[in-house]
Order: C-alpha cells, then sequence, then structure tokens
C-alpha cells in the first residue's frame, strides 16, 4: 500500500515536471511556473489515482484534463494570464505516447510480414486496439480541456457585460 502510494507521487512529480517543461518551452511567464507544476502534477494524480482504481484510462484522461480546463479559467483569472498558460503544459504529458509508439509498431510488423502468416490477425487487432485507445484518449483530453474553458469563458463575457 505505502508503495503504491510513494509510485503514485513519483509519476505525479514526473508529470508536474513535464508540465513545467512544455511551460518552458512555450515561453510562459515565469511567475506562472509554479502554478504549472502544480496543475501538471495534479492533472498526473487525477489520472494515475483513477488508473489504479480501475477506470478505464479514457475516462481518466477525461477527468483529468476535465480538472485542469475547470481550474484554469479562475487561476487565469487570478493571476492575470491567458487560460491557455495553465491549460495547455499540464495536458501535453497526457498524450497517449505509447499506444501511438505501439500502434506505428504493430502497422511497421504488419507491413513486413509474410501474408500467410497467421501472426497477422494478431498485429491487427493491436493495431485496431492501441490505435483506437489513442484516438479516444485524445478526444476526451479535447474535450475535457476546451469544454469547461469555452463554458467559462460565456459566463466570463456574460459578467463584463453587465458591469
Amino acid at each position: 500500500m505505502e508503495e503504491a502510494i510513494i509510485k503514485l507521487l513519483e509519476v505525479s512529480i514526473w508529470s508536474g515536471i513535464a508540465a513545467v517543461g512544455f511551460g518552458i518551452l512555450f515561453n510562459i511567464p515565469r511567475k506562472t511556473i509554479l502554478v504549472v507544476f502544480f496543475l501538471g502534477f495534479a492533472a498526473g494524480l487525477i489520472k494515475f489515482l483513477l488508473i489504479d482504481f480501475k477506470v478505464n484510462i479514457v475516462l481518466s484522461s477525461l477527468i483529468a484534463a476535465s480538472f485542469i480546463g475547470i481550474i484554469s479559467s479562475p487561476l487565469a483569472h487570478k493571476v492575470h494570464h491567458p487560460p491557455v498558460v495553465f491549460s495547455i503544459p499540464p495536458i501535453i504529458p497526457m498524450i497517449p505516447g505509447y499506444y501511438a509508439y505501439e500502434t506505428m509498431l504493430s502497422i511497421m510488423n504488419f507491413t513486413f510480414m509474410e501474408k500467410g502468416n497467421p501472426e497477422r490477425v494478431v498485429l491487427i487487432d493491436a493495431i485496431f486496439f492501441n490505435g483506437f485507445t489513442m484516438l479516444f484518449i485524445l478526444i476526451s483530453i479535447t474535450i475535457g480541456v476546451s469544454l469547461p474553458l469555452l463554458l467559462s469563458r460565456k459566463e466570463t463575457v456574460k459578467k463584463n457585460i453587465g458591469k
């Protein structure tokens, strides 16, 4: 139990570090680096905690991305920076590189395999499983981040018009 908690915290810290790395790559303001780290940490913690509780990776990614989308708009108003500064860097480490890699590897193996080989069916299964898993994770990340930002943006505009 204790080992699982330490592993979960380690993965979350690496998610935060990766978020900061992408934030620096995209030239975010220096005073937002700590906030981006904590958002990346929280997104990693939510995603991997849900995965530990046997929640599907697509749903886990959707919930973690939604958390980022919901939190980044109020943070942006508080710190006076665009919400994109807080929403994009923590999301990038959630992109499913493993599934993309496995899909491409299966496609390459399938392409260079002899036509009569019965293992081609296994490779087709791997191509579709990994490819669709990657696609659905990317869709869930997109919906999870963009929908709360779009909804809160409309609400913010209504508040500003009323003033």
